[in-house]
């Protein structure tokens, strides 16, 4: 490694562990706003909000707002996918503890990893073969189907999953012509859409309190940043040395499950969780290294 590689691959680092920890506070805030106003509308305003941030900062990039890619059929399926993992998400962290629903959504690096060796033919070797099966072991640890432990609203997070690993597999297909902040409007107008049908399905909207309404800023202010700082993130250092701090998501929300919601995980949570973050570093690592 090169030294000049050092300082991007510590501010890229730094930058990855900064956005998770704002991911995991953005979904703090919603679940709490949840409590006292319905979903759909939450994730309404809060899409609203994301969206208008993400235009504006389309905009001042002077790149335009609207783009025709925006209809082109791989943009659509993500769209699809989006909405999928933005909604079964949402309920998740909503119905179940934040930090069973955060450690269920670290398996969506595994399951990219196999989609892409299944759909773009991409080379995936025994080894990581076998981190994915240990990484899916880790996630049925923490779900435990056919025991007493087993919560059938944890299925939510595991849908959650699938559409989030979905989006980032369409978003490979993407049009190159469109940029990560367009790629942000494209998912905040995904997720007003989410809150739309909710606020049907639930039975229209409510005026929401100060209280709520300083939950909702804060959860856009942080997901914004958020966002913005993992494209920072991804741009800077390497993909093997960056990528592996995403998993800090899931000690972030396991903290503020604990000290906000007074959420405590059971050992096969914990352990299923170790074994889900110990076998996505090394599968994104080993992938990292093959690719040199």
């Amino acid at each position: 490694m090169t030294r000049t590689a050092m300082p991007d691959n510590l501010r890229g680092s730094l930058y990855m562990v900064g956005s998770m920890a704002g991911f995991a506070v953005e979904d703090m805030f919603l679940k709490a706003a949840a409590r006292s106003v319905p979903l759909g509308e939450v994730l309404l305003i809060f899409g609203l909000c994301g969206l208008v941030a993400f235009a504006g900062l389309t905009r001042r990039r002077g790149e335009p707002v609207w783009h025709p890619a925006y209809l082109s059929p791989a943009l659509l399926v993500r769209g699809i996918f989006e909405v999928s993992g933005r909604l079964f998400y949402a309920l998740a962290f909503v119905m179940i503890p934040l930090s069973t629903a955060s450690a269920i959504l670290q398996a969506t690096p595994l399951l990219v990893v196999a989609g892409a060796a299944i759909y773009f033919k991409e080379q995936v070797g025994w080894r990581r073969w076998s981190a994915i099966f240990a990484g899916f072991l880790g996630v049925l640890l923490i779900l435990r189907p056919g025991t007493s432990g087993f919560d059938a609203l944890s299925l939510l997070a595991v849908a959650g999953m699938i559409g989030f690993a979905g989006r980032d597999l369409a978003t490979r297909a993407a049009p190159p012509v469109l940029s990560n902040m367009q790629l942000g409007i494209c998912g905040f107008a995904m997720l007003s859409l989410v809150g739309v049908g909710l606020c049907l399905f639930q039975g229209g909207v409510t005026t929401p309190d100060a209280l709520t309404s300083a939950l909702i800023a804060g959860a856009t202010v942080f997901g914004v940043a958020a966002y913005y700082a993992l494209t920072v993130a991804m741009r800077t250092g390497e993909v093997g040395a960056v990528t592996p701090f995403r998993y800090t998501r899931l000690l972030f929300a396991m903290i503020l499950g604990a000290i906000v919601f007074g959420e405590r995980p059971d050992e096969l949570t914990l352990i299923g969780s170790a074994i889900v973050v110990a076998a996505g570093v090394f599968a994104l690592r080993r992938g990292a290294r093959k690719a040199r």
